[in-house]
């Protein structure tokens, strides 16, 4: 069975810190960003949890190439990514909500 993926990345008000992730359910996974569901994790001692880019596929599989090519990249390349499809870095969470 194929399965679709995305890839996302979170930020946090200050914009100081960037993570990318892949996930098989965006809403979910960006959810338990927000609710800190992984009190350990990176995102929860960051306070990530302002999704700014995210990218859907229909397989997982690229999902997680591209993931690989954007964690590859300089930060300023992940911020001129995200500048190019949301150039105020506003919270995307409420869009991805809708679907």
């Amino acid at each position: 069975m194929e399965r679709g993926g995305s890839v996302y990345i979170m930020t946090n008000v200050h914009h100081t810190a960037l993570y990318t992730g892949v996930t098989s359910d965006l809403f979910t996974r960006v959810t338990e960003h927000r609710e800190k569901a992984y009190p350990k994790s990176f995102t929860s001692r960051y306070n990530l949890f302002i999704l700014v880019y995210y990218e859907n596929f229909h397989l997982i599989e690229e999902a997680i190439a591209r993931e690989k090519q954007i964690k590859a990249g300089s930060r300023k390349k992940k911020e001129k990514l995200i500048s190019s499809i949301n150039p105020e870095w506003n919270d995307l969470y409420e869009e991805i909500k809708r679907w």
